[in-house]
């Protein structure tokens, strides 16, 4: 997204910057050699990122900013950080082993959190036998600053998605969407 218009950004990035070193002051929870009780998205985009890593396709990715947006033509230097917020939502931790319900059919997975507190609040895996079709991932986030809610979708070897609704206190609403068409 470094393409876009930086003067648009320029005061709201700061703010997030601030945020976002505030809240990553925490230590990260190791996961252990245990196997893991929910489906594995970080294993998952991993192994897609570094497949994408190889292949190197060129993606159609379109930033939008409260209905302003820009469509360019790039190549992708790391998919692991593209794809991060999908990676980040990871549920495997072990002090959340119990926080989400799981039901299921033939075809799609869907875990709901039972914690509000959560930022991760429901994700429908569609799959076909083995092979994944498609991913959505619903996160919230609400305190005294702001609330923030997104919509992550990703269809492998096809498509991204990342919808973004976020009301900051004294500075408004705003919607952000990130679409990336991946060419085969």
């Amino acid at each position: 997204m470094y393409w876009y218009k930086t003067t648009k950004w320029t005061g709201f990035a700061w703010f997030c910057g601030i945020v976002l070193c505030c809240s990553s002051c925490k230590p990260d929870i190791k996961e252990t050699g245990a196997t893991l009780k929910y489906f594995d998205l970080k294993g998952f985009f991993n192994a897609d990122t570094a497949h994408l890593n190889k292949l190197n396709p060129a993606v159609t990715k379109t930033v939008a900013h409260n209905g302003d947006s820009q469509t360019k033509k790039v190549k992708i230097d790391n998919w692991g950080r593209e794809l991060g917020l999908f990676i980040d939502a990871d549920i495997n931790k072990p002090a959340w082993q119990n926080s989400y319900t799981v039901s299921s059919d033939s075809s799609t997975l869907i875990y709901t959190t039972k914690d509000l507190s959560l930022k991760m609040v429901e994700m429908i895996i569609k799959h076909d036998k083995q092979k994944i079709k498609w991913i959505m991932i619903l996160n919230h986030t609400s305190n005294m600053l702001y609330t923030t809610t997104e919509q992550l979708s990703y269809y492998p070897d096809s498509l991204y998605l990342i919808e973004k609704r976020q009301h900051v206190r004294l500075m408004g609403n705003n919607y952000y969407r990130i679409e990336g068409k991946i060419e085969r």
